[in-house]
């Protein structure tokens, strides 16, 4: 029931054709809201006539709600000055057969001046072109119209150029347009092309006039007004008010004026002439803004297919591969026959060739501070294919949407790649691989090799000393035997076999470990890179998509009259 009654008023509301001046605050200020929120991501040109609008309407009633500007256009020959007399019952404006007939801009104001001088220098008329009719000076039948602004305009075909751009700036600033026609000219291609359907959507704030009626006979002006308003109907001005005019009846604009009295009672002629051009400017934005958007998931395919190449330019390939090699080699030193240690050593370590760090560093943001890594710049192919994933991202973030935005996507992926190398080369060196902390099975294996190698040189200890005994011609030593073979050989023997067989036992699971570290480390890699990816490319991606979620949010607002 609530809905009903919702929908009800607001038909009431619409039939009865008033603007509520506080709604139409409330939209223009949606419109404001509108323009900050596209600030950066929709180029400023068709943004132009918004902001015109946002800031023509401020001012337009910060001025005066007391007048009603109303403005007689029309070609050249069409009468409209000498209707602009007529109504003023002066002759003010020059009347005349030669093109141009109006060369600048008259103005009639109804009522005292103090008011409208304001509006009238905003306007752009100038002083020595202003009239002014005062009940005091004319009788009570002019006090109807009050608060009247009656501008005559030069004419639209005017072969004077500047004539038609005075023409064109009054019509976006006027609050109600008198479209003065006669019946020679009443179906020009220019005024119906170049005017009158470009003003469809202000229905509610024009009205035409077919001028100079006395050129027909009875029987031919009923016939002539249903051809114009064919026309108008064709231009999308159905509904608008048409007149039949003749000033050279005393009578004849009666019908005009008394239209230009209830719109000046009514104080509405600027309302909705503005509310008309709300509605202008939000049908062009709703066009360049387009269906709603979802953010990108973080499992959309463009965003795995930008994580592999942020990983392959980062050289995350290279790195692995130095961490499973750096692995062998130090599982190697530490558990390796101890003799053949020192010339493990003097192999360069895979990992500290990279320049990476062994571990992460404290938390002091100034000790987190890490050298650049030597690791290689990515080649021509990964720089192509993150270009590649870059644009593949914008263009799935903008899917569906009017071009501006996919454009604007596609500089917000690219708004931080100068930012790229720097980050992911951080990345990696922010990166804990864990290889600082020596395994418990390297310091059992290797304290076995000890004991092993220990055994050795004592049975090479012994054997040397019975040779030296012997040398010296001292009685022989007596060696422990196993079976038939000496202590001493035995521990020389088994002590080199053992060493070399426990060595090749734990090669294979040397090899395993050091393929695990090597996943291990590609899973914290690729959470670092993919971490730098968010930032750097996703989320100045997803800031262009909530901006589109909130214009779209206040173009509703200001959508709704």
């Amino acid at each position: 029931m609530t809905g009903m009654g919702g929908r009800l008023r607001e038909a009431l509301r619409i039939a009865d054709g008033r603007v509520d001046a506080d709604q139409l605050v409330a939209r223009l200020e949606a419109v404001r809201r509108f323009l900050g929120i596209v600030d950066g991501h929709l180029p400023d040109t068709p943004l132009v006539p918004a902001r015109t609008l946002v800031e023509r309407a401020g001012t337009r009633l910060a001025l005066s709600r007391d007048h009603t500007v109303v403005a007689l256009a029309g070609a050249t020959g069409s009468g409209k000055s000498s209707l602009f007399n007529a109504m003023a019952r002066m002759d003010l404006s020059p009347v005349g057969v030669r093109r141009p007939t109006t060369g600048v801009t008259h103005a009639c104001v109804w009522g005292p001046l103090d008011g409208g001088n304001r509006l009238l220098d905003w306007l752009g008329v100038l002083p020595r072109h202003r009239f002014v009719r005062e009940s005091l000076l004319d009788g009570d039948d002019e006090s109807t119209l009050h608060g009247l602004i009656l501008l005559d305009l030069p004419d639209f075909d005017s072969v004077e150029h500047s004539h038609r751009l005075e023409v064109d700036r009054l019509l976006g600033l006027v609050d109600l347009m008198v479209w003065v026609v006669d019946p020679q000219k009443y179906a020009d291609r220019v005024m119906h092309r170049s005017y009158l359907r470009e003003f469809h959507r202000h229905r509610d704030v024009t009205v035409v006039v077919l001028n100079q009626t006395d050129r027909l006979s009875p029987t031919e002006v009923p016939r002539v007004l249903a051809d114009l308003r064919r026309l108008l109907d064709a231009d999308g001005l159905d509904g608008v008010p048409l007149l039949a005019t003749n000033v050279a009846d005393a009578d004849g604009p009666e019908r005009l004026r008394t239209a230009l009295e209830r719109t000046v009672a009514e104080r509405q002629a600027a309302l909705r002439r503005l509310s008309s051009d709300v509605d202008a400017v939000v049908a062009t934005l709703d066009e360049m803004v387009g269906a709603p958007r979802t953010a990108l998931a973080s499992d959309d395919p463009a965003v795995a297919a930008l994580d592999r190449a942020l990983c392959a330019a980062a050289g995350i390939p290279t790195v692995v591969e130095a961490v499973e090699q750096a692995y062998r080699h130090r599982a190697a030193a530490a558990t390796g026959w101890p003799l053949m240690r020192f010339w493990r050593r003097l192999r360069a370590d895979p990992l500290r060739r990279l320049h990476l760090p062994e571990r992460r560093v404290g938390g002091d943001p100034a000790e987190n501070l890490v050298a650049a890594t030597s690791v290689p710049e990515p080649s021509a192919a990964d720089k192509s294919a993150l270009a590649l994933a870059l644009r593949t991202v914008a263009e799935r973030a903008g899917a569906g949407l009017p071009n501006a935005w996919p454009d604007a996507m596609a500089t917000a992926a690219r708004s931080r790649l100068g930012d790229l190398p720097d980050a992911l080369d951080s990345a990696l060196a922010g990166t804990d691989f864990g290889m600082d902390r020596p395994r418990i099975w390297w310091r059992l294996v290797g304290g076995l090799q000890w004991l092993l190698t220990l055994a050795a040189v004592a049975g090479l200890g012994w054997l040397l000393l019975g040779y030296a005994v012997r040398a010296l011609g001292l009685p022989a030593l007596r060696h422990p035997m196993v079976g038939e073979v000496p202590v001493p050989t035995l521990l020389l023997l088994g002590g080199l076999l053992a060493g070399l067989l426990v060595a090749a036992l734990i090669r294979p699971l040397v090899r395993w470990a050091a393929r695990r570290a090597r996943r291990r480390a590609e899973a914290q890699l690729i959470r670092a890179v993919a971490s730098v990816g968010e930032q750097h490319v996703l989320n100045p991606v997803r800031a262009v998509i909530a901006a589109h979620a909130d214009a779209r949010t206040v173009l509703e607002v200001a959508r709704h009259r």
